[in-house]
């Protein structure tokens, strides 16, 4: 299972992700370019000592993910989490290599992107909310991924 953040632009919400991984043995895929630089205080305040215990990798950009990820051993779905998907993410059914991709908290995913992924997730709101904190869905489907699994450290 991994966590993988496509042109993130909120250090705040990265930093928390990245902790969030750290704690849960998850390694993390940055799709750059980022909207901050990424030593910034925020990322590392959010973080904070758990940065240097997430196995990051850095992306230049979305054809280099999908390169990179095509050259991995294991095949892995890429799962992304937005509003626009039918499915709850409680009635989908993960597997251990699947990629949780979320998008830019100003603006998600373009389309291709959209339409290059292996399936689309939703956590069911309130139908007058926009949508949640990237940090607190991470958290949310991540957690249903590793209890379907059985990936939760021990």
């Amino acid at each position: 299972m991994r966590l993988a953040l496509f042109e993130p632009d909120i250090p705040q919400n990265t930093g928390t992700i990245l902790r969030l991984a750290a704690c849960f043995g998850i390694s993390v895929d940055i799709i750059e370019p980022c909207g901050f630089v990424f030593s910034d205080r925020r990322l590392k305040r959010a973080g904070m000592d758990y940065l240097d215990q997430v196995e990051l990798t850095k992306h230049g950009s979305w054809a280099k993910f999908i390169e990179n990820n095509a050259a991995r051993d294991t095949k892995a779905r890429i799962v992304l989490l937005t509003t626009k998907a039918d499915t709850p993410y409680t009635d989908f059914e993960f597997q251990p290599a699947d990629i949780l991709l979320l998008g830019r908290e100003s603006a998600g995913v373009p389309g291709d992107v959209h339409d290059a992924v292996d399936a689309r997730v939703a956590v069911p709101m309130s139908p007058e909310m926009r949508s949640l904190n990237i940090a607190v869905s991470a958290a949310m489907v991540l957690g249903e991924a590793l209890r379907q699994t059985d990936g939760f450290p021990s």
